[in-house]
């Protein structure tokens, strides 16, 4: 609590030193080329040599703190006595930790009250410590930049330097962020890959990875109705209903809606996208669901289960609406107005310059919105979990209950699992081929758009 405190004090420290150091540098300034760096340079530079220095203490403090608190904890006269299990001793402290954080929290074990006092104690002689030190790193580093305020110092060279090095950083982050979980399920699929053969995973039929027993254990990791699951009830069923009626939308409201009915209709089509999927899972399981089994058991079918692909499908196709509506919408939106003015003045109607004009130069935002809609359906757990069901079912039948990828690996790694077992690490195995699906679904996407671009002037 008292670095925090210290950070908020370091980061006001930064504001006082960019305005004294712009203040010091207008006092330089004599006129046009007097300076290199305008004063709003100098001002930034000295409020990073403030808040820079300052943060690495504080992060390096917040890194080596918890260790010096223990430390002085376990020497104190009120840790004698306590058991040398370490799993007993990592709880005795981790509850006087939180004793010691939170005072309306209650003691379950007499030994952990024991040491609440003295982690109190060291918090606050530690905390001050790291505030000092934070607090004179500040100071150095803000008098060290204060000394540089100069009519010859390059002050938007540094500053420039770090912004750069900061945007560099950022887009680094994303792509090592990438790499490391590729590199994550690569390693972790390679270990489940060694007591599974990946021919049967990937051609198997059957599903049943609770069934591990035995030294042939391939029978029952074949994923084959998991990636069936997938593709009819996301990229089949909910392309369905997303397609027609998210590009009819898109047209309507881009080509015949007045300005007054596409103020609200296209926001309130968008709001679709913002309702959390748990809430689609409820409709689905309690609204569509049921009327999708009476439906069934109206036509004919004898026994029908309330979970069903149909089920799922149709409401994940109605939650993806707004991905088509929006991306098709923006990419009729960006044809050119002459285009269309030139097909009606040929004596096209409004439907066939649609047809024939709009929507193919307009294919490639088109595609991406369908692409965009498709990964975001594959990846969608909730509606399968509360509609689908569980059973990796492989039929063509939408009144059948089936499952998903992302459902079983949610499954597989929820509860009380052996984390080294292939049940669990298959889920692995189904993450990494669930991203080279996607992959793939991208790399279509960008031919497609690349193959049908038409530029404008």
């Amino acid at each position: 609590m008292i670095l925090t405190g210290v950070l908020l004090a370091v980061f006001g420290l930064g504001l006082v030193g960019w305005f004294a150091a712009r203040g010091r540098a207008r006092l330089l300034y004599k006129g046009r080329g007097s300076m290199h760096s305008m004063p709003g340079y100098h001002g930034w530079h000295l409020a990073l040599w403030i808040v820079v220095p300052a943060l690495v203490a504080w992060l390096v403090w917040q890194a080596v703190m918890p260790g010096l608190v223990e430390g002085t904890v376990f020497a104190s006269p009120a840790a004698q006595g306590l058991p040398t299990d370490p799993f007993q001793l990592g709880a005795i402290v981790a509850e006087a930790h939180t004793i010691a954080a939170d005072p309306s929290a209650v003691a379950f074990n007499p030994e952990a009250q024991r040491l609440v006092e003295p982690f109190r104690q060291a918090q606050v002689k530690f905390g001050l410590m790291g505030a000092v030190i934070v607090l004179i790193v500040a100071f150095a580093g803000g008098a060290f930049g204060f000394t540089r305020i100069r009519p010859d110092f390059r002050a938007r060279t540094y500053v420039e330097r770090l912004v750069l090095g900061v945007l560099l950083a950022a887009s680094l982050l994303a792509i090592l962020t990438t790499f490391g979980i590729v590199a994550s399920l690569v390693f972790e699929a390679g270990m489940f890959f060694k007591d599974v053969s990946p021919i049967a995973f990937l051609t198997g039929t059957h599903w049943s990875p609770a069934s591990t027993m035995g030294d042939n254990i391939d029978n029952n990791f074949g994923a084959v109705p998991l990636f069936w699951g997938t593709i009819y009830i996301g990229a089949i069923i909910a392309m369905i209903v997303a397609i027609p009626l998210g590009l009819m939308s898109a047209i309507y409201l881009t080509q015949y809606a007045t300005r007054d009915v596409r103020k609200w209709v296209k926001p309130m089509l968008e709001i679709l996208a913002g309702i959390p999927t748990v809430v689609y899972g409820y409709f689905a399981a309690l609204t569509v669901a049921p009327f999708i089994r009476d439906f069934a058991a109206s036509i004919g079918m004898v026994n029908p289960s309330t979970e069903s692909a149909l089920a799922a499908g149709l409401v994940m196709g109605v939650m993806i609406i707004p991905f088509v509506s929006s991306m098709a919408d923006d990419a009729l939106a960006a044809v050119p107005r002459a285009m269309s003015d030139g097909s009606l003045a040929l004596g096209a109607t409004r439907s066939e310059t649609i047809k024939k004009v709009l929507l193919p130069a307009a294919l490639p935002g088109i595609v991406a919105g369908v692409m965009l809609a498709i990964s975001r359906a594959i990846g969608e757990t909730m509606i399968v979990v509360m509609a689908a069901g569980a059973a990796a079912n492989l039929s063509a039948n939408p009144f059948a209950s089936m499952t998903t990828v992302t459902y079983q690996i949610v499954q597989m790694l929820t509860g009380d699992q052996e984390f080294n077992s292939p049940k669990t690490l298959s889920a692995f195995a189904l993450g990494l081929v669930l991203f080279i699906v996607t992959l793939i679904l991208n790399i279509v996407a960008l031919r497609v758009v690349k193959r049908f671009r038409e530029a404008y002037e």
